[in-house]
């Protein structure tokens, strides 16, 4: 069949709950692109790591998309950093699927350096062109990172490898593809930038006073937003010291845990910053909430916040911009791709609370600038970074392998 297409996203699958420490944009990006690709009349199929041995090896999770869950290691959660180990018998258990089932991929998509070194074996085993996105990069992580990454030190060595190997790299911003060159020698003419998006029919305008009495926030109050992982990198201290010059205002950060309550490591330290810092009170932290949830919490607020070290894309922004909600987000990668500084909100240093704050404060108290950046918002969003816009752009990379194929794959018989 010429439109079934593999992706391999090791550790990110479209059926975890956000939030937690693994679980982020990579897997809204699987999901939502297998969905769009589906509708368009693609088959996708998902390999996946196999954690939890409650769920079904195949699981037929929506039209012409199946999530297959690949035994690797132990059956259980493993931080992202310790599973390279467990790629080869990833690999092994992709093939034994392949071949069990005599499936014939067109092509493979690649997400993240591991999966990307499984698709690099098979296209030599199998003949499968591969692409990949790499999501984030090695190089780029552990200039911000040095010694407190804990991926092995072999991933710049297989990354380089994938850039040399893959048959496209999908850049998700012009700051990714200058990275890739600079960094990884990639030939500029396999990169192709093709942005991340967010869903229309989950991230839309909810009226703010409806919103607010769902989350049984008071009418009048400003409110700052921050959502997404809970991890040193994402800058959530970095916001919370900023709260600090910010008065009469309250901050609501969403994600960690499912439970506040039972906090990990990184939320416990947060918690300790907030009360050092005196702000303790005026943060309510929800915890992990589930995607149909997450438009209430960008609709409530009056501006959202994020300012990590470092971002490769970054979905949150899109999403609230979706919701007509300005950013203010760190001058790096992929945020300061999405939003238009000083028309859909305003890019600052990371690492530097009282320019976020002047920042903040100047949109909180002038409401037409507000409005007007919601407005813009909205209309950037809408115009570029749709999930069909991007999906449009990947069937077009795909069509140049499917339309015209590049590799003679191993003689396996097709299910039709």
């Amino acid at each position: 069949m010429k439109n079934h297409i593999a992706f391999i996203s090791e550790h990110a699958s479209p059926l975890a709950l956000l939030g937690g420490v693994d679980s982020g944009g990579q897997n809204v990006y699987v999901a939502e692109t297998a969905k769009q690709l589906a509708r368009q009349g693609f088959r996708i199929d998902i390999f996946t790591r196999w954690e939890d041995p409650l769920t079904e090896k195949v699981v037929n999770w929506m039209p012409g998309i199946r999530v297959i869950h690949l035994k690797a290691g132990e059956i259980n959660v493993v931080p992202k950093e310790e599973l390279l180990q467990h790629m080869a018998a990833f690999r092994d258990e992709a093939l034994s699927f392949v071949f069990e089932h005599d499936i014939r991929y067109s092509l493979i998509h690649a997400h993240f350096f591991m999966s990307a070194l499984v698709a690099a074996d098979l296209k030599q085993i199998l003949g499968i062109p591969f692409v990949v996105t790499f999501h984030a990069l090695g190089a780029i992580r552990k200039i911000f990172q040095g010694s407190r990454d804990g991926f092995p030190p072999e991933r710049l060595l297989i990354e380089r490898r994938i850039v040399h190997e893959a048959d496209k790299i999908i850049a998700e911003c012009p700051q990714d593809k200058a990275d890739l060159i600079e960094h990884y020698q990639a030939d500029p003419h396999k990169i192709v930038i093709i942005p991340c998006g967010f869903s229309s029919t989950e991230f839309f305008p909810v009226d703010k006073t409806y919103a607010r009495q769902m989350l049984h926030i008071k009418p009048g109050e400003k409110v700052l937003l921050q959502l997404g992982r809970m991890v040193p990198r994402k800058g959530v201290d970095n916001v919370i010291r900023a709260l600090r010059f910010i008065r009469n205002c309250k901050l609501i950060v969403v994600g960690g845990e499912k439970d506040p309550a039972h906090d990990d490591p990184e939320m416990q330290r947060l918690k300790s910053l907030a009360a050092a810092e005196g702000v303790l009170h005026r943060i309510v932290f929800t915890g992990r909430k589930n995607r149909r949830q997450l438009k209430y919490y960008y609709s409530c607020a009056d501006v959202f916040v994020t300012t990590p070290l470092y971002e490769p894309f970054g979905i949150t922004p899109l999403e609230a911009m979706a919701c007509g909600i300005p950013v203010i987000g760190s001058d790096v990668g992929g945020i300061k791709y999405s939003i238009e500084n000083g028309v859909t909100g305003f890019l600052v240093p990371p690492r530097d609370p009282v320019a976020l704050a002047k920042k903040a404060k100047l949109l909180l108290k002038n409401d037409a600038l507000l409005m007007g950046m919601k407005q813009n918002a909205l209309k950037r969003v809408n115009r570029i970074f749709t999930w069909t816009n991007v999906c449009r752009q990947l069937s077009e990379v795909y069509a140049t392998f499917i339309q015209h194929p590049h590799h003679q794959q191993a003689e396996i018989s097709v299910v039709q």
